[in-house]
């Protein structure tokens, strides 16, 4: 047998394993089932984004996996996969705003609503990475690390990864000295650096505590300044 008999036939057998939680819902009668899936709950910078996503029961994608374990080029890849084969996929979006007056779980959950709301036909279940979301009138149930565990989910997490770094890519346009189209608003050592150098931006998450203390520090500097003067 070729290596790449070998290859193929291993992939196929771990996608195979992937698709295990939709097989058996599948069987139970539910027929659209959505995996939805979030990016940038620890970044921070920048929105949540949660992507919902519908995959067809026969098809299959070489190389889907979680977003986490794929190059950012073999991530492409897959999404161009994905939009290419037309499947029916929401994108919801938790603001800057509503992370910081929600907390970074509520804007998740607002978000992963909101893709839900997107989805262009509506699904029979829900499978959701790690959480639950109570107003969610369908069926659902969380699953940890769905995303290694769920294709639909894995495919979620591409989308959401995806459009998630886009969209940090263009606020970098906006707001340059940041770096935000390199580290995509982690708390990279870079881009700690930024912040104290530039202070928070519009798109900082004024709620999390490196941005709070670099905020604070800014501000400690200003009433001193104004103390001396």
């Amino acid at each position: 047998m070729g290596k790449s008999i070998i290859v193929r036939d291993s992939e196929e057998a771990r996608l195979t394993e992937m698709s295990r939680i939709e097989q058996g819902l599948h069987e139970q009668g539910y027929g659209k089932i959505a995996g939805v899936d979030e990016a940038g709950r620890g970044p921070l910078a920048g929105p949540v984004v949660a992507a919902a996503a519908i995959l067809p029961s026969k098809a299959s994608f070489p190389g889907l996996d979680d977003s986490k374990k794929l190059s950012e080029t073999k991530r492409e890849k897959i999404y161009q996969l994905l939009i290419e084969e037309k499947i029916p996929f929401g994108i919801g979006i938790g603001t800057v705003t509503e992370i910081d007056e929600l907390n970074i779980l509520g804007a998740t959950k607002l978000a992963m609503m909101r893709s839900i709301q997107q989805l262009p036909i509506q699904p029979d279940f829900v499978l959701i990475d790690a959480l639950t979301l109570p107003n969610l009138n369908l069926p659902q149930k969380g699953i940890i690390r769905g995303d290694a565990l769920s294709v639909s989910i894995a495919a979620a997490s591409v989308i959401a990864k995806v459009t998630r770094d886009r969209i940090l890519i263009d606020l970098d346009r906006k707001y340059p000295g940041y770096g935000f189209a390199k580290h995509k608003g982690y708390p990279t050592k870079e881009h700690i650096q930024a912040l104290v150098r530039f202070g928070p931006s519009p798109v900082h998450r004024q709620s999390f505590r490196p941005v709070s203390e670099t905020q604070l520090s800014l501000d400690l500097k200003v009433v001193g300044r104004d103390e001396v003067n």
